[in-house]
């Protein structure tokens, strides 16, 4: 992810320049929200921020320099006047916005100013959040605050008002491919990798996932098998799905690469042949396209994703899949 404000101009253009201009017209806010969805640089962003604001010899009085003590100290997690509090377990606690209170009350151990980052703070108890607001509320001067959040609509919106919003937008999965193949995935994995997640580090993590390489088989063999009869298809579902996807979160990402299929198969249709992600499947799926309808397959995507939402609502996963795929198969011998 962007660990310098190079990398950070590649996937989040607009939020460099907003800070870039704070920076250099000395208007930074005392509170910004970073939102956006889980990969996008959120964290990263923050650091750099807080690099540029303690650099001792920043580059063009906005780039950090990454050779002082300073950058080193923010790199490695232990500069004095940088606080970052995230969930004690499950939430974030009242007493950990205290503890920061207590932390910022005093003068800065090297300079005047202090910075702290709140990761996840979506995550706050309402007392937590309380004590917060009146933080932000009642700024210490030259003290800047970043909180960030995968769920925006969850954060209070009292809290919401004193900050400025910041919104960091997915990567696009050209991004993506390039950067994965850039750190060694193979050219035919990295499509696939790029449509499940906008996180780097969990896209190289499923590349190195035996159980996920095996969970692309059987989705493929599964949407064979919906081509045939439902007995077979149900059979198959005994033999061969229940075994590997055994949990919501399993079963989920296993909807989700069945998905990708019919998308595959409604771009070959609109001749879109580049955006396909099954590319080792290509010729397959080429063939497969021939015998059914693009209203068909739209049909076919929604059925998916109402089943992707009734499992959220925690429905027998067996009975779901059941459904699915008797659903799948309906009105046509020929899917």
């Amino acid at each position: 992810m962007a660990k310098t404000w190079q990398e950070l101009e590649e996937i989040q253009p607009v939020v460099l320049k907003m800070i870039k201009n704070s920076i250099e017209k000395k208007r930074l806010a005392h509170a910004y929200l970073f939102e956006g969805m889980k990969g996008t640089g959120k964290r990263e962003t923050g650091i750099l921020l807080a690099k540029s604001l303690f650099c001792m010899s920043p580059i063009e009085g906005v780039i950090p320099c990454e050779e002082c003590n300073n950058c080193k100290r923010i790199n490695h997690g232990n500069h004095p006047d940088i606080h970052i509090v995230e969930p004690d377990g499950l939430s974030i606690k009242k007493q950990q916005i205290q503890q920061l209170q207590e932390e910022f009350s005093k003068t800065g151990v090297e300079s005047k100013q202090k910075l702290y980052m709140i990761i996840h703070a979506d995550r706050m108890t309402v007392n937590a959040a309380n004590s917060l607001l009146k933080f932000l509320e009642e700024p210490y001067q030259q003290t800047y605050a970043i909180l960030m959040t995968e769920q925006v609509q969850r954060m209070l919106p009292t809290i919401l008002s004193r900050c400025q919003t910041l919104s960091f937008r997915p990567l696009s999965s050209e991004h993506m491919i390039h950067k994965l193949v850039e750190l060694g995935v193979k050219e035919h994995r990295a499509p696939i990798l790029s449509q499940l997640t906008n996180n780097l580090d969990e896209a190289l993590e499923l590349n190195n996932d035996e159980w996920f390489a095996q969970a692309q088989k059987i989705v493929v063999k599964l949407y064979e098998v919906l081509r045939k009869n439902s007995l077979e298809a149900m059979v198959y579902l005994q033999e061969e799905w229940f075994l590997h996807f055994k949990d919501k979160e399993q079963i989920d990402r296993g909807l989700d690469l069945l998905l990708l299929i019919f998308k595959d198969l409604l771009y070959i249709q609109f001749g879109k042949q580049g955006q396909t992600v099954f590319v080792s499947e290509a010729n397959k799926l080429e063939q497969f396209a021939l015998q059914t309808s693009g209203r068909r397959l739209a049909d076919q995507m929604s059925i998916i994703l109402e089943a992707k939402k009734k499992l959220q609502a925690n429905m027998n996963p067996q009975l779901l899949m059941e459904e699915l795929v008797l659903r799948l198969q309906e009105g046509s011998s020929v899917v």
